[in-house]
C-alpha cells in the first residue's frame, strides 16, 4: 500500500510506519520528531474513497447512476468497497488498501446476544437493534435495486449480508467528514490515515484542502520517534465509539445518555403546545444528551413545562407572556414536570441489565476480559448509568428547592408584565390574591375582569393547593 502511495503523489510516509501497539493494536508510528502543527502527512484526491470516485469508474459508474433514487453516501461508498475487493485484476492499489483492512470489526452489530446483554437497557442496545434491522432492511433494498440488476458487477457470492455490513462498518469507523464553503459536505476513507488511532488528549489534527481535494495529516501535539501517532475524533461518548468504532475509553468523561422526548399529535393543546416548542427552538419529538457536566439540560424543562401544560396554564401563559423557555410556568406545572423527570430515570436506571454497582465489581474481579466485547458494554453501561443518577439527583435537588420555597411561601413565578384587563404595561401591578396567576393596574380593572377570570382562577389555585 505504502508503494502505491508514494507513486500517486502522498508525502511523509518515509516518517511513519504501521505498528502494534499493546493498548490499542495497530496503529502509525513517528519515525521522527514532530512538533505540534506540523503537516506530517498527505493523501493526495486521486486515491481517497469517495462517492464522486465511485460514480466516476468507467465500470461501476454506471450502474450506480442507473439506480433511482441515488444510494445513500454511506452505501455508495460501501457498495465501491465491495466491488473492488470483488475484481480479481485492476484496481491494484485499492485493492492494497482493502487487504490492510480487518476482516472483522468489534462495532456493536457484531456482538453476541450474551454481549448484547450486558448493557442492555442503554441507549445503545436500542439503537443496536434498530441498525440491525436497518442493515437487513437496506441490503435487501441493494440487490432489487442494484447488485441483481447487474450481476456481472455484483456476483451476490461475493455480496452476502455478511459482506455489506463488514462494508459498512469500514465506512462507519474509518471515514472522515468534512464541510464545504458551499453548505454541502463530503464523507471520504484516506488510505494509510484511516490507520491513526484516536485519543483525547490530541488536537483536532485531520484537514481537508477544498481547492485540491487532498487530506492532509498534522501532528496533534509534540512527537518523539518511536510515538504512536493520534488523531482526534471528537467529543465522542462510549456508546457512540462502541457502535461506530468498535472501542471505549474506560471513564469517558464525554460518557451521554440520548434522552428522547415525543408528543402524540392528539395531544390536548397540541397546536399551541407546538408553537411553544418552536419559539423555544424544539420539536415536538426531540433527541436531547445528557451528560456527566450537565445531566439534566435546560432543554428537557423547556420541553417538559410545555408538554405537562393544561388548560389554567395554557390560559397563564397566553395572560402573562410568560417565556416559556427559562421560567416556571406554575408550581404545579413544574412540580409534576420534576416527577415526572424522577419518576422516568428512576424506570430507565432499573432496566438496566445489570446495575452499576454490579458491573463495577464484575470489572474489578475480571469476570470481563479487559479489551473484549462484554468488557467494552460494560463501559457502555456504567456511563449511561452515571449519566442517568446525575440527573435523577438533579431533578430531586430543583423538586426539593421548589417546595421548600413554595412551603416558605415564596413565589417562583415571574411578575406579570401587563394588565390582565386592560393590557397596560407596568412594573407596578398587582396579583390576584387567590391565584397569584394574572395582575392588574388596581382594583378596578381586576372588578372588571373577574367574569372572564373566575374560571381559570379556581382551576389554578385549587390545582396549586392540591400539589403541596
Amino acid at each position: 500500500m505504502e508503494s502505491w502511495l508514494k507513486a500517486s503523489g502522498a508525502t511523509g510516509l518515509g516518517d511513519l510506519e504501521l505498528a502494534n501497539f499493546p493498548a490499542t493494536g495497530r496503529g502509525v508510528r513517528a519515525l521522527r520528531r514532530f512538533k505540534e502543527g506540523e503537516r506530517i502527512l498527505t493523501i493526495p484526491n486521486n486515491v481517497l474513497w469517495t462517492v464522486e470516485h465511485a460514480y466516476a469508474d468507467p465500470l461501476l459508474g454506471p450502474a450506480l447512476r442507473s439506480t433511482q433514487p441515488q444510494l445513500s453516501v454511506e452505501d455508495a461508498l460501501a457498495t465501491y468497497i465491495l466491488f473492488v475487493r470483488s475484481r480479481y485484476s485492476g484496481y491494484d492499489g485499492l485493492r492494497s488498501h482493502l487487504a490492510a483492512l480487518p476482516t472483522g470489526y468489534s462495532s456493536s452489530v457484531f456482538f453476541t446476544e450474551d454481549e448484547l446483554e450486558v448493557y442492555a437497557g442503554t441507549s445503545l442496545y436500542t439503537i443496536t437493534r434498530e441498525l440491525e434491522q436497518r442493515i437487513k432492511d437496506d441490503y435487501r433494498s441493494l440487490v432489487t435495486r442494484l447488485f441483481a440488476q447487474h450481476l456481472d458487477l455484483f456476483p451476490l457470492e461475493r455480496f452476502t449480508i455478511e459482506d455489506y455490513k463488514w462494508a459498512l462498518c469500514t465506512v462507519w469507523s474509518r471515514s472522515m467528514d468534512f464541510g464545504l464553503s458551499d453548505g454541502n459536505s463530503i464523507r471520504l476513507l484516506a488510505p494509510f490515515a484511516d490507520m491513526l488511532n484516536h485519543s483525547s488528549e490530541v488536537k483536532q489534527c485531520h484537514v481537508y484542502d477544498i481547492s485540491s481535494g487532498d487530506l492532509s495529516v498534522l501532528a496533534g501535539k509534540d512527537y518523539e520517534a518511536g510515538d504512536q501517532v493520534f488523531i482526534y475524533y471528537g467529543y465522542i461518548p462510549n456508546n457512540r465509539l462502541l457502535r461506530i468504532y468498535g472501542f471505549v475509553v474506560p471513564g469517558n468523561p464525554n460518557d451521554s445518555y440520548d434522552l428522547v422526548l415525543a408528543t402524540h399529535p392528539n395531544a390536548p393543546f397540541f397546536e399551541q403546545k407546538q408553537k411553544l416548542w418552536a419559539s423555544t427552538g424544539l420539536d415536538p419529538i426531540c433527541t436531547i444528551s445528557l451528560t456527566l457536566t450537565d445531566p439534566l439540560p435546560k432543554n428537557v424543562l423547556r420541553y417538559l413545562r410545555i408538554q405537562r401544560l393544561d388548560e389554567s396554564d395554557v390560559a397563564v401563559v397566553t395572560l402573562r407572556k410568560v417565556d416559556v423557555g427559562d421560567e416556571i410556568i406554575s408550581y404545579s406545572n413544574e412540580v409534576e414536570v420534576l416527577r415526572s423527570l424522577i419518576e422516568s430515570f428512576s424506570s430507565l436506571i432499573s432496566g438496566f441489565g445489570t446495575q452499576l454497582e454490579k458491573l463495577e465489581e464484575h470489572l474489578a474481579e475480571g469476570v470481563y476480559s479487559p479489551g473484549g466485547n462484554a468488557w467494552a458494554a460494560a463501559h457502555v453501561s456504567l456511563g449511561e448509568q452515571r449519566v442517568l443518577r446525575l440527573a435523577r439527583q438533579r431533578a430531586e435537588e430543583l423538586l426539593a428547592a421548589v417546595q421548600d420555597r413554595n412551603g416558605r411561601g415564596i413565589s417562583s413565578l415571574p411578575v406579570p408584565a401587563q394588565c390582565a384587563n386592560c393590557g397596560t404595561a407596568s412594573e407596578r401591578l398587582m396579583l390576584c390574591g387567590r391565584c397569584k396567576a394574572v395582575a392588574y393596574c388596581g382594583r378596578k380593572c381586576q372588578v372588571a375582569h373577574y367574569k372572564a377570570h373566575k374560571g381559570s382562577c379556581q382551576a389554578t389555585s385549587s390545582k396549586g393547593s392540591s400539589g403541596m
